[in-house]
């Protein structure tokens, strides 16, 4: 006789890696939504939070407006899929510049973004989320910035250089990816 699982427990099933036959290939031709791709798995992703949302348009709003006056390339928001390695994975907020737009938009990206950005939601794995800092400059992004509500710092990942963590007197910057942006990290958490 089996025993009815309480919500909790059906949450955290729910929230488990699907394995699955679906390749690489097939995962980028696919119209898949709610998950990222890795390694054969199906990684759930559940709705977000209306804390992670409000931070996530405050930098997308920023990031994005500054993209668009000095035509610089695009700011994608977190459905776009991007061909990581061997994985499809869907940061909250990427950037593109124009030089590595592809010219087919009608599937995921097939390079991964020059920027990502996650904010970390109460549902996260942090480890997850690191993981995917180091797969994203492993495959050639060249900045990642992880905005962690709870502590309100941006931890910002550059290939072979330390981490920075940032906390909300200092100043974000695109530096030589996205030249000249720049916001307070406070301003991301009011």
């Amino acid at each position: 006789m089996s025993v009815p699982k309480n919500g909790y427990e059906q949450a955290a099933i729910s929230l488990a890696p699907l394995e699955t036959d679906m390749t690489l290939e097939d995962f980028l031709e696919s119209d898949l939504e709610g998950y990222e791709y890795v390694k054969g798995e199906l990684i759930p992703m559940p709705a977000a939070s209306l804390e992670h949302g409000l931070i996530s348009a405050k930098v997308f709003l920023r990031l994005g407006t500054y993209v668009e006056e000095n035509q610089l390339g695009a700011v994608v928001t977190p459905d776009t899929g991007f061909q990581v390695g061997e994985r499809v994975l869907k940061p909250d907020i990427a950037f593109l510049s124009i030089a590595h737009l592809p010219d087919d938009t009608s599937k995921a990206c097939p390079v991964p973004p020059d920027l990502a950005v996650e904010v970390v939601s109460p549902s996260d794995v942090f480890r997850r989320v690191i993981e995917k800092a180091f797969a994203y400059l492993e495959s050639g992004t060249q900045m990642v910035w992880i905005v962690e509500p709870t502590s309100q710092t941006v931890r910002v990942y550059r290939a072979e250089t330390p981490i920075r963590v940032l906390g909300i007197n200092d100043t974000l910057t695109g530096e030589d990816v996205v030249e000249g942006f720049s916001c307070q990290v406070a301003q991301l958490f009011e």
